[in-house]
């Protein structure tokens, strides 16, 4: 039961005053058809907008089922209109995009009814009108009468108390306006039905109680009714309309305008195709880098030898120190680079904690341990001797310095060099991964040695006489005359001879001293780096696994050589005194000595690089300085100068395409606001059926949500398109195949980023549209 109790309803325009109802006392019986009957501006409207909830009482009191409405909250108010009240308009107020179906279930969407449930009662509400046959079409396509059915099945599918006719057939001819009115009389019979018109006759036919309105006051009343106090058995079910509902109703209204969203979409997403751009060359870029430190990695190992630089002793003059004042003297200083000079004290515990490094972090090590080997080699049926003059890295560790040294070593002799031990043959194999295998097979015995030539497949003249072999400079020599050739290695106790002043000389070659020889090796193979990009550190010439040197040096440790030089100061083959280092590498070239002159790690990756130098720093905790061992990370310095520029300059580049992305949030909160004043009718319609603030919010975030996905998607797309032309243009400048790749995650970041942007371009204006008047919208056009 409705009771309307002394309500007042005031106008204020400037400094008039409109008293729209003014001391209204009237109830209503649970089923009838009542008709309010009065000239233009007597306050019907006012009236049936107040008992319908979308207009606020100035005073007095609106009671529902006992339940006084004064102290009603707007969330309250809204689910009073979904709940109890069901609007028929004069104007119909359906929403054109949407289907007639979707119009009658959209009161439904706010109260929470299941989608099934939900189609269900929208078919029994359009049967009860007599337009089951036409739920697939749009409002467009129906007559008036057909239209105002749709708006009762509407106001009638979520089964109201309350049925608010405002002019139903105000816009219908004599013979549609009695179909509608039967109906609507029909209805009476179930709920309370309040029908502003002002059809007298109309009225008389078919209301059972008729109401004058004059002046905002009740004229006359055919058939009053006295209600009895009644208990308060009203129950609200608050509205809430779901984000899925929301992104439906504004995925459709944009449906109605896919060339303007399409040329919207395309120019607020012009900012994402800058970024994209930008990031596919930074990432191409970046990986292009990544591949050349790879090799740079490979190339400059981290490198521990006997003499290191340690740069933390190493400090710049200060720039900006003032000259001293001339006193007539100068202060002799200690030479800093003798200062920051290093001796790494490298033993047997050092080296035993290298070969335990994890294998996931470097998987090749290389150990130079500084032997001369006794070779000799037959070369038709007679007997050479051959020098393999072992590469170690002093304490200049540079690459050049490194490959000068190979080159004046390969000039006198047969230039040699250890190849990476592989800590775990299932992973990464060092000379496999750097080097091509012209010829033979790969090494697998300690015994085993390679060829190694340069790219160009050359070799040096002196290398391929020292191995026995005739040749002229320019001449091309068959692979075969290499593969299988054989060296014998001679004990030191075989090799030298002590003479009666207890010096040592080698011996007068033999072939018994050949033939005596146990231990035999062989050229398995020819290789040459993979290309001009590939590791190098292998010298031109004979390369050998450490195996066969820790062999070698176990046989000679105890020869008569090595222990009378253990006994004194003496270079025992020259005579020569010697400081502590140089008898320890004196020691080291006769094979007394186990200890590494140096040796290189090779990180599997960049990211390893950081495991092994964390492994490498945890050894040097808690010991003195001078007990430290410091190794040198050469390809440190290089990526981050890379790395860093490339880093600072997509930046820039971001930061110029980002402009555009404001510009794209603000002329997306200009679209949402235009949108909110083309769609302000539909604003009135929703909060008519019970939409609260955050609905209508809802409503329009999600059509910026939907905006700014489309954005994002279409500006990855054309980015990713612009791949392939930037790609051919930069390949036939630079002759860098594929160098612009769009990062999948970035693609999803900039796609998140232009839906964010976008939301907050458009939420203002979804605001404003919340806060509009549900009486003022529905009388917009």
């Amino acid at each position: 039961m409705l009771q309307l109790k002394d309500l007042r309803k005031s106008y204020h325009v400037g400094d008039t005053v409109t008293h729209a109802l003014d001391d209204v006392s009237i109830s209503f019986r649970n089923q009838e058809f009542v008709a309010i009957l009065g000239p233009s501006g007597s306050g019907k409207t006012t009236l049936l907008n107040v008992v319908g909830g979308l207009d606020r009482y100035d005073s007095g009191d609106l009671i529902i089922n006992g339940k006084s409405t004064k102290n009603f909250k707007e969330t309250d108010w809204d689910a009073y209109r979904n709940n109890s009240v069901g609007f028929v308009f004069q104007n119909y107020n359906l929403i054109s995009h949407l289907s007639i179906i979707a119009n009658v279930e959209l009161g439904m969407n706010l109260s929470g009814v299941s989608a099934t449930e939900r189609h269900k009662r929208a078919m029994d509400a359009l049967t009860q009108v007599g337009l089951k046959e036409h739920i697939s079409k749009n409002p467009n396509q129906l007559s008036g009468g057909q239209m105002q059915r749709v708006a009762i099945a509407r106001a009638l599918a979520n089964d109201p108390d309350i049925l608010l006719c405002d002019e139903p057939t105000g816009a219908l001819d004599t013979e549609t306006s009695e179909q509608i009115m039967k109906l609507i009389k029909e209805l009476s019979k179930d709920r309370l039905v309040v029908m502003v018109t002002h059809n007298p006759k109309l009225a008389q036919e078919y209301a059972t109680r008729i109401v004058n309105f004059q002046d905002g006051k009740v004229l006359n009343d055919s058939n009053p009714f006295i209600p009895k106090e009644e208990k308060d058995t009203f129950k609200l079910k608050h509205t809430k309309m779901s984000y899925w509902n929301a992104i439906k109703l504004s995925f459709t209204n944009i449906m109605t305008k896919k060339g303007r969203t399409t040329l919207t979409a395309f120019a607020s997403s012009i900012g994402i195709i800058s970024i994209a751009v930008v990031l596919a060359l930074s990432n191409g870029f970046q990986k292009q880098i990544d591949t050349t430190m790879s090799k740079a990695l490979a190339k400059y190992p981290v490198t521990i030898n006997q003499t290191a630089t340690d740069a933390s002793s190493v400090t710049d003059r200060d720039e900006s120190e003032k000259n001293v004042k001339n006193r007539g003297y100068l202060t002799v200083e200690k030479d800093k680079m003798q200062e920051s000079t290093h001796q790494n004290k490298i033993n047997p515990e050092y080296v035993n904690y290298i070969k335990k490094i994890n294998p996931n972090y470097a998987n090749n090590i290389s150990y130079q341990r500084g032997i001369n080997m006794n070779l000799l080699t037959r070369s038709k049926n007679k007997i050479k001797r051959v020098q393999f003059s072992p590469i170690s890295t002093s304490s200049d560790s540079s690459q050049a310095a490194a490959q000068m040294r190979m080159q004046a070593i390969s000039a006198t002799g047969l230039g040699s060099s250890v190849f990476p031990t592989t800590l775990n043959s299932s992973k990464s194999n060092f000379l496999k991964e750097n080097y091509q295998l012209l010829s033979g097979a790969w090494p697998h015995k300690a015994t085993d040695l390679v060829l190694v030539t340069d790219n160009e497949n050359k070799l040096n003249i002196n290398i391929i006489k020292n191995l026995g072999l005739k040749a002229k400079a320019g001449e091309k020599l068959n692979y075969q005359k290499f593969v299988g050739k054989k060296f014998k290695v001679v004990d030191n106790d075989d090799y030298y001879q002590k003479l009666p002043t207890g010096m040592f000389i080698p011996q007068k070659i033999s072939n018994s001293m050949y033939d005596n020889s146990k231990t035999q090796m062989q050229i398995v193979g020819v290789i040459r780096p993979k290309d001009e990009n590939s590791m190098a550190l292998l010298s031109s010439g004979i390369a050998y696994s450490d195996q066969l040197s820790q062999k070698i040096i176990k046989k000679n440790k105890k020869s008569e050589i090595v222990r009378a030089q253990k006994k004194t100061e003496q270079n025992v083959m020259t005579g020569q005194d010697m400081n502590a280092r140089e008898k320890k590498q004196m020691l080291q070239s006769i094979g007394g000595s186990t200890i590494p002159t140096s040796i290189m790690i090779y990180p599997n990756d960049f990211d390893a690089k950081d495991k092994v130098l964390d492994y490498l720093d945890r050894w040097n905790q808690g010991k003195k300085k001078k007990d430290k061992i410091i190794y040198t990370d050469m390809s440190r310095a290089v990526t981050s100068m890379t790395g860093g520029l490339l880093n600072g300059v997509t930046t820039v580049l971001v930061a110029f395409a980002a402009i555009s992305l404001v510009t794209s949030m603000i002329m997306i909160g200009i679209l949402t606001y235009t949108s909110v004043l083309e769609r302000t009718k539909e604003i009135g319609i929703l909060k008519a059926l019970g939409a609260r603030k955050k609905d209508i919010t809802r409503v329009f975030d999600a059509e910026t949500f939907i905006l700014g996905v489309f954005s994002g998607i279409l500006g990855v797309v054309v980015a990713w398109l612009l791949v392939f032309p930037i790609n051919s243009i930069l390949y036939s400048i630079t002759d860098l195949a594929n160098v612009a790749q769009l990062n999948p995650i970035h693609a999803l970041i900039l796609i998140l980023i232009s839906t964010v942007l976008t939301m907050v371009g458009g939420h203002l204006p979804a605001r404003m549209a919340a806060k509009k008047d549900a009486a003022i919208a529905l009388r917009s056009e």
